[in-house]
């Protein structure tokens, strides 16, 4: 094929750039010794051409786009963008591609690729970039979160009401997410309770009629466990449910029946839903769980995605 003919064309919903997969994994090894080649820094940064090439021979994804710098290979493009490529087998296209490390007790790097026309327009350049430690992680995600509320603050309108109606103590829920975990590392286990029980008011008042964004209700039932108090953590399942117009009668009444199961040492509260279940579309649309289910799994005591907790309506 003559991949001089070969024209790139990005799905609408793609950003301009994406962040390549693999670079934790597989690519890991090829990426540190190109650090080190290149003489990259305790922070370091490298712009230049890398080459996507379609894998059809490959064992986990026939679909798969090869990310290639210099004929290595340094990660792969994520599968649901690899898939709206218009880049066929045995064709390869050359795009800009950028390497961010970060040489703490192991080598953290993130990689981002320019699918788009004209020059790149990336989010992150050698001057600020992307957080790649677990702290720097934490901070942005908090920032970003507190950024989204303040815009639609004061953006004012409909979006500007929903997003109070999330308001305690002058802080949108979603701003708590961070403060919560942080708590929760720190063995402050009352404090997070405090915050986790702010964040549940929060979360019905916004609630519109739907289910409450679940993270936190899952984070104050698994601290009420670590705390040995199952009666909260009952009751606090319980307050969830009932706020849920399509589970609070038949699993109330199914939770109630299941108290002397619960007391014998048994590990589920009611009949239907497990705690995944409680963790929201991250998407932003709300997801009702069908009529039929009302159990609720708790002891499984997990970290969830932080992104369920974001179930704005």
């Amino acid at each position: 094929m003559d991949q001089s003919s070969v024209i790139l064309t990005v799905s609408s919903h793609l950003a301009g750039f994406l962040e390549v997969a693999g670079t934790t994994t597989f690519a890991k090894d090829a990426l540190a010794a190109r650090a080190d080649r290149r003489g990259l820094g305790e922070r370091g940064y490298f712009e230049g051409q890398a080459q996507l090439q379609r894998e059809p021979e490959n064992p986990v994804d026939p679909q798969a786009v090869a990310v290639l710098v210099d004929g290595e290979k340094v990660g792969c493009l994520p599968s649901y963008a690899a898939k709206d490529l218009a880049l066929p087998a045995g064709a390869s296209e050359l795009v800009r591609y950028q390497l961010h490390v970060l040489r703490d007790k192991k080598l953290l790097d993130k990689a981002y690729v320019w699918l788009a026309n004209g020059d790149p327009e990336w989010q992150f350049t050698a001057q600020n970039p992307p957080a790649l430690t677990s702290r720097e992680r934490i901070n942005s995600s908090h920032a970003e979160k507190s950024s989204m509320v303040r815009e639609a603050l004061q953006g004012g309108g409909e979006r500007a009401q929903r997003f109070k109606l999330g308001m305690v103590d002058g802080v949108h829920y979603l701003e708590l997410v961070e403060p919560i975990k942080q708590f929760k590392r720190e063995g402050r286990l009352e404090e997070a309770l405090v915050l986790c029980y702010k964040a549940i008011e929060a979360a019905e008042g916004n609630a519109g009629g739907r289910e409450p964004a679940p993270w936190y209700t899952e984070q104050a039932a698994i601290v009420h466990r670590e705390l040995g108090q199952k009666t909260e953590e009952i009751a606090v399942l319980k307050r969830w449910l009932a706020h849920c117009p399509r589970l609070s009668a038949p699993a109330a009444a199914s939770v109630n029946a299941s108290q002397s199961s619960r007391r014998s040492g048994g590990r589920r509260v009611g009949q239907g839903t497990s705690p995944k279940t409680l963790r929201g579309n991250p998407t932003g649309e709300q997801v009702q769980p069908p009529a039929s289910q009302g159990r609720i799994r708790i002891g499984e005591q997990e970290e969830l995605d932080p992104a369920a907790a974001g179930v704005l309506h």
